[in-house]
C-alpha cells in the first residue's frame, strides 16, 4: 500500500513539473505569441474580417455637428465696432464613408479613394436645415482681402460689380443653403469669366466640396511587410510631399489617413496623420490613460503648438505668413481666400483673439479635440475633432460693402466630426482584443501557481510515504527477583523463546 502511494506521489510531482514548465513557457513566450496575433489581425488584408471591414467600410455611427456664429451686429461692425456672436447649433449630420476603387499593390500598398456623404438628422439636432443665421459673407469680404493690392480704379469696379449682383458684405441664408450651396449670380459670373478664383464651379457652399465628394487618392501600407508601417501614408494624390508651405519640414505628409494606426501603442507615442482639408498633416500627443466600455485606452489631444505661429513655436515657421497663436492660415490651399482655421472659440490660442469677438466661451470640455485609442491595436474607440473655419476681413478702401470694418479674425462658424464604437462590432472588438488575450495572460499564472502548489503537496505526500518506521520497545517487568526473565517483544521474539526454554531445563 505504501509503494501504491508512493508512486502516486511521483506521478503528481511529475505533473506538477509539466503544469510549471508549460505556465513558464507560456510566460514567455505569450507576449510574443500574441504579438504576432494581433499584427495579423490589424494589417490590412481581406482575410481579417473585422478589422478589413472597419477599415474599408466605418461599420459604426459617424456624425459632424455644425455650430454657426449668428452675427448679432451687422451694422455696427460697418461702424467699426467689436462683432458680437451668438453660437446656433449644432446641426447634425450623419457621416457615411466609403472606399472604392481598392487596389494592392506588391510593395504592400493599397490605393483607394473615400467617398463621403452627408444625411441630416434632426432628432439630433436644435433646429432645421431651414432655420436661418447671418455670416460674413465670404464671396465680399474675402475678395476684398484678396483683392486689396489692385489698382484703385479697379477696386472701384470690384465694389459696383458686388452692388450689381447685389451682394453684400453679409449673408442672411438658411442653415442648408449656407452649408451645401445657394444660387448666386455672382458665383456664375466669377465662374464664367474668372474661372479657378472660388473653389468648386456649382452653387457656393461652405460644404459644397464636402458632400459626394472623395478626399483624393490615397496610397497607404498594409503592415504586411512591417506592422509599424501600418495605416501610413505612402503618397496622396501621387505626392509624397506638399507644395502648399515654405520648408520641407511643414510640406511632409506624415501618419495615417486619420482613421487607423498602428499597433503597440506606448505613452510616448504620437498620433500623426495627414489631413486633406487642413492640407497640412497634424500630429495629437498622450494626455492620459482611460478606459471606454471597458477596454483600456489612451488619450490622445492637440499640443498646445499645433496652430501656434512661428514666433511662438519654430517649427511652424513654414506655414506662415501668420497672425497670433492658435491660427493656422490656410489661403495657400484655398485659392488665396483669407481663411483660418483654429480651435473652437479659439481654444488654445492667444488670448487677444477673444478680446476682437464678443459672445465667444473656450472651455476644453467642450472644444477641444481628442481621439481615444486601444493602444494594444492602434484601433481608435472614441474620436472628437474639433475645428474652427474663420475669416480675416478689415476695411479695404475703394470697396465701400466693406465700411470701416476692424481688422479682425471673424468665426464663421466651428464642427465636430466625432464617433465611437459601439454595437456587434463593440462587442466583438471587446471579446477578441480584450477578452481572450486578458484569459491568455491569466492562464499562464494559473498554470504556474497550480504547477508549484502540485508540486509542494505531491513531495509532501511521497516524503511521509517514504519516512522510515522506528522500532517499537517492550515494557520492563519491574520484578527483581524473576530478572532472568526478561522478555524482548517484537523482531527479536525468537530470542525469548530461547530463553524460557532455557529456563525449563534448568528447573
Amino acid at each position: 500500500m505504501a509503494i501504491s502511494k508512493s508512486k502516486v506521489a511521483v506521478g503528481f510531482i511529475v505533473s506538477g513539473v509539466l503544469t510549471l514548465v508549460f505556465g513558464i513557457i507560456s510566460a514567455i513566450m505569450g507576449p510574443a505569441i500574441m504579438r504576432d496575433q494581433v499584427s495579423k489581425n490589424t494589417m490590412i488584408d481581406p482575410k481579417n474580417d473585422l478589422s478589413y471591414t472597419m477599415w474599408k467600410d466605418l461599420p459604426v455611427p459617424f456624425f459632424m455637428s455644425v455650430y454657426f456664429f449668428n452675427v448679432l451686429n451687422p451694422q455696427e461692425i460697418l461702424n467699426g465696432e467689436k462683432p458680437m456672436v451668438e453660437q446656433r447649433g449644432p446641426y447634425v449630420y450623419r457621416k457615411q464613408c466609403r472606399k472604392e476603387n481598392i487596389t494592392f499593390h506588391p510593395n504592400y500598398t493599397v490605393s483607394y479613394r473615400e467617398y463621403r456623404r452627408y444625411f441630416f438628422e434632426p432628432s439630433m439636432s436644435v433646429g432645421n436645415e431651414s432655420d436661418v443665421v447671418t455670416i460674413p459673407n465670404m464671396l465680399v469680404l474675402g475678395a476684398s482681402v484678396m483683392l486689396e493690392k489692385l489698382p484703385f480704379a479697379v477696386r472701384l469696379l470690384i465694389s459696383a460689380t458686388f452692388k450689381t449682383f447685389k451682394e453684400g458684405p453679409f449673408l442672411t441664408k438658411t442653415v442648408g443653403e449656407l452649408m451645401w450651396g445657394y444660387d448666386s449670380q455672382l458665383v456664375e459670373f466669377l465662374n464664367k469669366y474668372l474661372p479657378g478664383m472660388l473653389p468648386s464651379t456649382g452653387k457656393f457652399g461652405l460644404f459644397a466640396e464636402f458632400n459626394n465628394s472623395n478626399t483624393g487618392l490615397f496610397t497607404i501600407h498594409t503592415g504586411k511587410d512591417e506592422i509599424s508601417n501600418a495605416h501610413k501614408v505612402d503618397s496622396w494624390n501621387g505626392l509624397t510631399e506638399l507644395s502648399y508651405w515654405r520648408t520641407p519640414q511643414t510640406n511632409m505628409i506624415n501618419g495615417t489617413a486619420g482613421q487607423l494606426w498602428p499597433p503597440f501603442m506606448t505613452k510616448e507615442s504620437t498620433l500623426p496623420f495627414y489631413s486633406p482639408d487642413a492640407c497640412r498633416s497634424l500630429e495629437l500627443v498622450f494626455q492620459r490613460p482611460g478606459e471606454f466600455r471597458g477596454i483600456p485606452s489612451y488619450r490622445f489631444v492637440a499640443p498646445t503648438t499645433m496652430f501656434a505661429n512661428g514666433t511662438d513655436y519654430a517649427p511652424n515657421e513654414g506655414f506662415c505668413p501668420c497672425r497670433q497663436s492658435g491660427l493656422l492660415n490656410v489661403s495657400s490651399c484655398r485659392q488665396n481666400s483669407p481663411v483660418f482655421i483654429s480651435h473652437p472659440h479659439f481654444f488654445n490660442a492667444d488670448p487677444v483673439l477673444l478680446d476682437y469677438v464678443l459672445g465667444l466661451h473656450p472651455t476644453e470640455e467642450e472644444h477641444g479635440l481628442f481621439i481615444d485609442i486601444h493602444p494594444l491595436t492602434g484601433v481608435p474607440l472614441n474620436v472628437s475633432i474639433r475645428l474652427q473655419l474663420n475669416l480675416y476681413m478689415k476695411k479695404v478702401s475703394g470697396i465701400t460693402e466693406t465700411g470701416k470694418i476692424s481688422e479682425v479674425v471673424m468665426p464663421m462658424l466651428w464642427f465636430e466630426e466625432n464617433g465611437y464604437i459601439d454595437g456587434p462590432v463593440l462587442t466583438t472588438f471587446h471579446t477578441n482584443l480584450v477578452v481572450l488575450p486578458a484569459v491568455m495572460e491569466y492562464m499562464q499564472y494559473i498554470f504556474i501557481c497550480l504547477g508549484l502548489l502540485t508540486i509542494l503537496v505531491a513531495t509532501l505526500v511521497h516524503y511521509k510515504v517514504k519516512r522510515p518506521v522506528e522500532p517499537e520497545t517492550s515494557t520492563v517487568l519491574q520484578n527483581p527477583g524473576a530478572s532472568d526473565n526478561l522478555q524482548i517483544k517484537g523482531s527479536h521474539g525468537y530470542e525469548t523463546q530461547e530463553k524460557s526454554v532455557m529456563s525449563n531445563s534448568e528447573k
